[in-house]
C-alpha cells in the first residue's frame, strides 16, 4: 500500500507540474476515477483492486489520447466529461461525504459542467483540470500515509495545491 500511495504522489506532483498535456491528463484522470470508483468495492485496501483498477484506467485513457489524437475534440470533451466527474467523487470522498445515489447524480453534474467548460476555455479549462487533478492524487496519496489529511486540511492542501499549479500554467510566476 506504501508503494501505491507513493506511485498516486508522485502521479499528482507530474501532473502538477506537466499536466497540460493531453496524454499525461488523461493518465492522471484515468487514476483518479480509478480511486474514486474503488470506494464502491467491497474489499479492504490491500486488495488487488487497489493496483489494478487506478493503473489500468490511467493507461487505459493515456493510451487512447495517443490512439486517437486524430480525434482531438472528443477526446478533449470526454476527458472534461470524465475529469468533472472524478473531481466531484475526489473531493466528496476527501470530505468523507458519501451519499450513495446522489453521489453518482452529483457526479454526472460535475461531468456535464466538465464538458461546458472544455468547450467554451480550452486551454484555461485543461490548465485547471490539471491543477485539480494533480492535486487531488497528492492529496489522496497523502492521505493514504497520513490519515490527518483529510477534511479541512486536505481540502485546504488541495486548493493550495490546485492555485498553484495553475498559476504556473498560467503564467502567472513568468517575469515580465
Amino acid at each position: 500500500m506504501n508503494l501505491f500511495a507513493i506511485l498516486i504522489i508522485a502521479l499528482g506532483i507530474f501532473i502538477l507540474v506537466v499536466g497540460n498535456r493531453l496524454t499525461i491528463l488523461g493518465a492522471g484522470v484515468g487514476a483518479l476515477l480509478g480511486i474514486g470508483l474503488l470506494r464502491l468495492l467491497p474489499g479492504n485496501q490491500d486488495s488487488l483492486w487497489w493496483w489494478i483498477l487506478p493503473v489500468g484506467l490511467a493507461a487505459l485513457f493515456m493510451i487512447g489520447a495517443i490512439i486517437f489524437k486524430g480525434f482531438i475534440s472528443l477526446i478533449t470533451l470526454a476527458i472534461g466529461a470524465v475529469a468533472g466527474g472524478a473531481i466531484v467523487l475526489a473531493v466528496l470522498d476527501l470530505l468523507g461525504i458519501n451519499l450513495g445515489l446522489v453521489d453518482w447524480i452529483l457526479a454526472l453534474v460535475g461531468a456535464v459542467i466538465g464538458v461546458i467548460l472544455i468547450q467554451r476555455y480550452k486551454k484555461w479549462a485543461f490548465i485547471a483540470l490539471a491543477a485539480l487533478v494533480g492535486a487531488l492524487l497528492t492529496t489522496r496519496g497523502l492521505q493514504m500515509f497520513v490519515p490527518i489529511v483529510e477534511g479541512f486540511i486536505g481540502t485546504l492542501l488541495t486548493l493550495v495545491l490546485a492555485g498553484l499549479s495553475f498559476a504556473y500554467h498560467g503564467g502567472f510566476f513568468k517575469r515580465h
